[in-house]
C-alpha cells in the first residue's frame, strides 16, 4: 500500500506516458467499475469506472510519442482514504494530424480514492485557463473528427 507523495510519484509518471500515447500506467490507477468521472478539456463529461478507463485509453492512443507532461502542484493532500491534488498539467503534445507539438497548460483537479488498499483516480477535473482555451481549441479544430470529442 503506497503512502500518497508515492503514488503521486507515479501518478506523474503516468501522464508522462499517456501524453507518448501509451495510457497503460493511467489504466491501472483507475477504476474500471463503479463510480468515477471525467470533465474533459473538450468541455465534455464521461461518468462511469468503465467508460472512463476506456475514454482515457482511446484518448491517450491519439497521442504521438514526442510528449512531455509535468505536473505544478498548488495543493496536495489525503486524509484516510480520499486524496487529491490540484494546479497545472504543463505539456508539450501532438495530438493527431497536428504538424507539430503544441505547449498546453491545462488547469486540473483530481480525486483519488483507496479502493482495495491502492490508490484509484475516481475523478478528474482538466480545462484550460481562458486565454489557453482560445489556443487549444484552435488546434483541436483541426484536428480530424475521430480524434475531437471522443
Amino acid at each position: 500500500m503506497p503512502n500518497f507523495n508515492d503514488f503521486m510519484k507515479a501518478r506523474e509518471k503516468a501522464a508522462e506516458a499517456y501524453v507518448r500515447g501509451d495510457g497503460a500506467k493511467v489504466d491501472t490507477i483507475v477504476p474500471h467499475s463503479g463510480a468515477a468521472s471525467f470533465h474533459s478539456p473538450a468541455g465534455d463529461t464521461v461518468t462511469g469506472g468503465e467508460a472512463v478507463a476506456e475514454r482515457y485509453l482511446r484518448d491517450a492512443a491519439a497521442f504521438h510519442d514526442n510528449g512531455s507532461s509535468r505536473f505544478d502542484v498548488l495543493q496536495q493532500g489525503e486524509s484516510g482514504s480520499i486524496g487529491f491534488w490540484t494546479g497545472f498539467q504543463i505539456a508539450n503534445v501532438q495530438i493527431g494530424d497536428m504538424p507539430k507539438p503544441v505547449e498546453m497548460r491545462i488547469r486540473v483537479t483530481e480525486v483519488f480514492r483507496r479502493i482495495d488498499g491502492d490508490w484509484r483516480m475516481i475523478h478528474r477535473h482538466a480545462d484550460a485557463p481562458k486565454d489557453e482555451a482560445r489556443r487549444i481549441a484552435a488546434n483541436i479544430a483541426e484536428l480530424p473528427e475521430p480524434v475531437r470529442g471522443k
